[in-house]
């Protein structure tokens, strides 16, 4: 089953960065945090939350216009990294 709320109605409970858009633009949040970054293009949030990500060591999640998750990055502390 996939969750199909929009990304601002999630419950964020960590530090990875969501890039999403809302009424006044592109934006990143943190989760945890209700603050934003608004970007004017979806280019500029995306390479501006993965910075973040990268220097944090943590998920960049983007989303597309439709709320989903079309993108995931992690920088650090990889859930799905296999020990071999």
């Amino acid at each position: 089953m996939s969750d199909h709320r929009s990304p601002s109605s999630f419950l964020f409970s960590g530090r990875n960065v969501h890039t999403f858009q809302r009424s006044e633009g592109w934006v990143n949040r943190r989760e945890g945090s209700e603050r934003v970054s608004v970007y004017q293009t979806q280019e500029q949030a995306i390479e501006q939350g993965r910075e973040i990500a990268a220097r944090e060591g943590v998920e960049h999640l983007i989303h597309g216009r439709d709320g989903r998750i079309r993108e995931r990055n992690s920088y650090g502390n990889d859930p799905h990294a296999k020990k071999g």
